[in-house]
């Protein structure tokens, strides 16, 4: 049976990061080769255990000391511009500007992200809004059950109601205590660190809680709907 051409490009995202992870020195992130911290880093990684008995570092996964942009079309980076609405499954819908999201309650947490190319990025400090702050806001209906984020040029990303409201998740706008650069999605980014990174949607410009799933950008691409790094939930 002859393979589709997304089936061709899966096995072939497949055998070029299972080679750069043997390899153990560099990963591929769209376009790039980022360097990873010394492998002691990653080995201790894996010896941490999480509150409920995981290891911190998911399998597949190795250390790397900066976050790395990882691509996708820029958006306006300029505050003045921003706006994020805050609708859909919701009985109080309602829009931001920066001034106001800074206007709200922050929370600065030190956090682990992981990329799907095989990178973790440990510990490193993120400052926004929680997202289920601004979910007691909207009031999302009994009946909604996801979460899309929406970003510049009609990039989405899907996520579970409960991921989305998790006490980590963000509308992230200062990272490592600089506001967050223009090749991280500034001036504002969704940040759900129990997922894979692609679900951290850049550029952001709207949070909309849904009944019914809607597979994003990636999703529809071949990855994974719920992307859980602790599976390694890479494809679908």
């Amino acid at each position: 049976m002859k393979e589709t051409s997304m089936e061709l490009r899966r096995r072939e995202d497949r055998r070029r990061f299972i080679k750069l992870a043997a390899a153990g020195t560099a990963v591929a992130a769209l376009g790039g080769y980022y360097f990873l911290a010394d492998d002691e880093e990653t080995k201790a990684a894996r010896r941490e255990l999480l509150p409920d008995g995981r290891s911190r570092l998911p399998p597949g996964q190795k250390v790397i000391k900066r976050l790395k942009p990882m691509g996708g079309q820029r958006g306006d980076s300029s505050k003045s511009a921003f706006r994020l609405k805050v609708y859909g499954a919701v009985d109080a819908p309602f829009e931001l500007d920066f001034a106001e999201l800074l206007a709200l309650p922050q929370a600065e947490l030190a956090l682990d992200v992981h990329c799907v190319t095989g990178w973790s990025r440990l510990g490193a400090s993120w400052q926004g809004v929680r997202i289920a702050d601004l979910a007691a806001r909207a009031r999302p209906r009994p009946t909604a059950r996801h979460v899309i984020f929406e970003a510049a040029h009609g990039y989405t990303a899907n996520v579970r109601l409960a991921d989305a409201l998790a006490p980590e998740s963000l509308v992230a706008h200062r990272y490592e205590g600089e506001s967050l650069a223009g090749r991280n999605g500034a001036p504002a980014r969704s940040l759900v660190p129990s997922l894979y990174f692609w679900k951290s949607a850049k550029w952001l410009e709207g949070i909309r809680f849904v009944e019914r799933d809607e597979p994003g950008f990636w999703e529809v691409r071949g990855y994974h709907n719920h992307a859980d790094p602790w599976l390694e939930q890479r494809y679908g």
